[in-house]
């Protein structure tokens, strides 16, 4: 029994289609047809109905599911096992930042690429939540302050970033000095989230209101310098337009605390060897200095 066949099945049923799929696992939706037929074929069942709404698991797919996937997993430990010490191989999937994704974290994963040869690295850029069990990734790299969730996370380094306006804005509606000063300013956001001030020795979390909202750092910088509001946003996005004059530092008493760099990774007891390697050449990356950066 081939294991890209295995793969594949336990691929389809978690997607629950051949187009989702083909899309994770990097190949053609006719080489998935390929796969699930010769592997029903040689099983002598069909293991999943398909329709033009996607496909579902039979009874016998559904009983089955949960065996293919650990004897996936069981024959890419026992490759692992076999490869001169050190070597990777199979697939990793990785959902990374938009924003810093292809400036800071890309360049590891093509590092990580150079080391491994038999490892296959799948990189999605996007600065949207990406759902890791729904979409199959094996990790996110992720920049900020996390959600709560049921993923398990590993801090590689810290993340830097301050308060910022256009001296317009500043002008027209004055210059916040206190976190409650700052909650009646209109605010630049990624989405919902809450934002943290120091004070003193303390950290506070406050909720800012504001018209104006985009999930990509680059695009609240232009925001912010058109003075539609503050925004806290990266150090490297910005120092730029700091030098220029084009933003300025508000809130300088109370900057945002420190954020953080994270891999994080499905629930499970011991995370795949391909994703602790990662995680370990990014904490040797940013674990020092990080990305002066902060959303």
């Amino acid at each position: 029994m081939d294991i890209e066949d295995l793969r594949t099945f336990v691929e389809v049923a978690d997607a629950g289609g051949i187009t989702s799929a083909a899309v994770r696992l990097g190949v053609s939706k006719s080489m998935v047809s390929r796969r699930l037929a010769r592997l029903e074929a040689e099983l002598g069942v069909q293991l999943l109905a398909r329709s033009t709404r996607g496909a579902s698991l039979t009874e016998a797919g559904a009983t089955f599911r949960d065996h293919a996937a650990r004897a996936s997993a069981e024959i890419e430990t026992a490759r692992d096992t076999i490869l001169p010490a050190g070597a990777l191989s199979g697939r990793l999937r990785v959902a990374a930042p938009l924003t810093f994704g292809p400036t800071h974290f890309a360049a590891v994963l093509a590092d990580m690429a150079l080391r491994h040869p038999q490892l296959q690295i799948q990189t999605s850029y996007s600065d949207r939540f990406v759902d890791l069990i729904a979409e199959g990734f094996d990790c996110a790299i992720r920049v900020g302050t996390l959600r709560d969730s049921n993923l398990v996370s590993k801090r590689v380094g810290p993340l830097y970033g301050k308060f910022v306006a256009s001296p317009a804005y500043v002008e027209a509606h004055g210059s916040p000095e206190t976190p409650e000063e700052l909650i009646t300013h209109q605010a630049l956001m990624q989405g919902m989230e809450t934002w943290q001030v120091t004070d003193g020795e303390k950290i506070l979390t406050i909720r800012p209101q504001g018209r104006f909202k985009a999930d990509n750092g680059a695009a609240l910088v232009v925001a912010a310098v058109a003075g539609l509001g503050i925004a806290a946003l990266p150090d490297d996005l910005i120092d730029d337009y700091l030098q220029s004059g084009a933003l300025m530092t508000v809130m300088a008493h109370h900057p945002p605390p420190p954020a953080g760099i994270y891999v994080v990774r499905p629930p499970g007891r011991h995370p795949a060897r391909k994703v602790r390697v990662l995680t370990d050449m990014l904490i040797a990356c940013f674990d020092r200095d990080g990305v002066r950066g902060s959303s």
